[in-house]
C-alpha cells in the first residue's frame, strides 16, 4: 500500500508558475503520473513518469510548459507548471503504480492522492 499526498496547489496569474509535489509513504519501484480534473469534465492524464528508463510522457495541452520529476532520496515526484494557462485551472491529482494500457486512463493506476487545487486567473 502507498499513500500519496499532493501539496503546492494555489491560484497564480497567467503566464506564471507552480510546483506540484506528490510524497508518497514509502520507496516503490512503481511508475507515477499526475491527472487533473476540472469542474464538469472528465479527468485527464498531464503527465507520467515510468520508472524503467525514467521515460516520461505529457499531454499534448501541457507539452512544452510541464516538466514532471522525480526525487528518490525523498518519495517525492513534482510537477513543474509553467506558462500557465486559465485552461490549467483543475484539481490536479498525483496517481501511482501504473498497471499497463494507456498512460493517460485513470483506471491503469492502483494509488491515488486526495488532490491539490490549482487556479489559474488574472
Amino acid at each position: 500500500q502507498v499513500q500519496l499526498v499532493e501539496s503546492g496547489g494555489g491560484s497564480v496569474q497567467p503566464g506564471g508558475s507552480l510546483r506540484l509535489s506528490c510524497a508518497a509513504s514509502r520507496y516503490s519501484k512503481i511508475s507515477y503520473a499526475w491527472f487533473r480534473q476540472a469542474p464538469g469534465k472528465e479527468r485527464e492524464g498531464v503527465a507520467a513518469i515510468f520508472f524503467r528508463g525514467g521515460r516520461t510522457y505529457y499531454s499534448n495541452s501541457v507539452k512544452g510548459r510541464f516538466t514532471i520529476s522525480q526525487d528518490n532520496a525523498k518519495n517525492t515526484v513534482y510537477l513543474q507548471m509553467d506558462s500557465l494557462k486559465p485552461e490549467d485551472t483543475a484539481m490536479y491529482y498525483c496517481a501511482a503504480d501504473f498497471r499497463g494500457g494507456q498512460w493517460t486512463d485513470p483506471g491503469n493506476y492502483n494509488y491515488w492522492g486526495q488532490g491539490t487545487q490549482v487556479t489559474v486567473s488574472s
